[in-house]
């Protein structure tokens, strides 16, 4: 089973930048479809995005096309979220997944990590 784990918190002011890093412990990591997610108090969580295999494709939501950037680093078995100009409704915990086949949805992710806090004050 492949263990994820994210780094990268913190504390921001609006306007912000963050990068959150995740570390697979597999040893085919470039074998797994990975992606991001978030949940914040109360709220469902929310599918962030996802890249594949190689690193060429990505896909954001919505909410935050334009400002996060997710890649990858295959040879240490790496992803990461870049997030620019950060909002306060982007307060969450953020969750690196991996997925055995390309999704874009949060069903289709088979593993999360435990989380990093990202608070963006006002």
């Amino acid at each position: 089973q492949v263990q994820l784990v994210e780094s990268g918190g913190g504390l921001v002011q609006a306007g912000g930048s963050l990068r959150l890093s995740c570390k697979a412990s597999a040893r085919a990591f470039t074998q797994y479809f990975m992606g991001w997610s978030r949940q914040a108090p109360g709220k469902e969580r929310e599918f962030v995005g996802a890249i594949n295999w190689s690193g060429d494709w990505t896909y954001r939501a919505e909410s935050v096309q334009g400002r996060f950037t997710i890649s990858r680093d295959n040879a240490n078995n790496m992803i990461y979220l870049q997030m620019n100009n950060l909002k306060p409704e982007d307060t969450a915990v953020y969750y690196c997944g991996e997925s055995p086949v390309a999704t874009t949805s949060l069903a289709g992710f088979r593993t999360w990590g435990q989380g990093t806090q990202v608070t963006v004050s006002s």
